[in-house]
C-alpha cells in the first residue's frame, strides 16, 4: 500500500495497531484506506472527507476564494473549541450540572512581527448557578482535549509523495 498526500504518516500505523477516534470508533485508516482523503475541487477550494463526512474549505476574497466555506486554519481551531466544549459538556452531563445559557469562545493574538498565532485563550462561560466547588475541576477536565494535547504534545508529520 502507497502512502496517499494528506495521509498522516508516522501517527502510530504500525501493522498490528487497532486506531480509534475521539468517539471510540475504529479509524477507516486501518480498514486499508486513509484516514484523510483530500480533494482539490477548483479555485482555491480544499475539501476533506473522513469516514461519511465530507468537509469543505475555502479561502477569504481577500485570499482568492468566494468564501463559500470555513478556511483551513479556522477548522483547526473550531476543532480545538468543539473539543475543550465537548469536555466541558461531559463534565456538567456526568454530575447532572446544568448547561443552560454555558458557552465558550476563542480568543486568538498573533505576533506582530511574524504574524504566527502566539496565543489561544479559551473563556468558558459558566451556566448561572455553577458550583464553586466544580470551578478548578471543569477546567481540569477541558483541559483533556485531545486536539489541545496534540498542540503541547505535537506528533511527527511527514509529507511524502508517490
Amino acid at each position: 500500500q502507497h502512502p496517499v498526500v494528506g495521509q498522516a504518516v508516522g501517527l502510530g500505523d504500525q501493522a498490528g495497531q487497532r486506531h480509534h477516534d475521539i468517539r471510540g470508533v475504529e479509524s477507516p485508516a486501518h480498514a486499508g484506506f486513509p484516514n484523510h482523503q483530500i480533494t482539490f475541487p477548483g479555485g482555491v477550494r480544499v475539501n476533506a472527507q473522513y469516514g461519511s463526512f465530507d468537509i469543505a474549505t475555502d479561502q477569504p476574497e481577500k485570499n482568492g476564494g468566494e468564501n463559500s466555506a470555513p478556511a483551513p486554519f479556522d477548522l483547526f481551531l473550531v476543532s480545538l473549541g468543539t473539543c475543550a466544549g465537548f469536555y466541558a459538556l461531559r463534565f456538567c452531563q456526568q454530575r447532572e450540572l446544568t448547561t443552560d445559557g454555558m458557552r465558550m469562545s476563542l480568543t486568538t493574538r498573533r505576533n506582530p512581527e511574524t504574524k504566527r498565532l502566539d496565543r489561544i485563550e479559551i473563556t468558558l462561560n459558566l451556566p448561572d448557578g455553577f458550583p464553586e466547588k466544580y470551578r478548578g475541576a471543569i477546567i481540569r477536565a477541558t483541559d483533556q482535549c485531545a486536539v489541545k494535547k496534540v498542540l503541547v504534545d505535537p506528533p511527527e508529520i511527514e509529507l511524502v509523495t508517490v
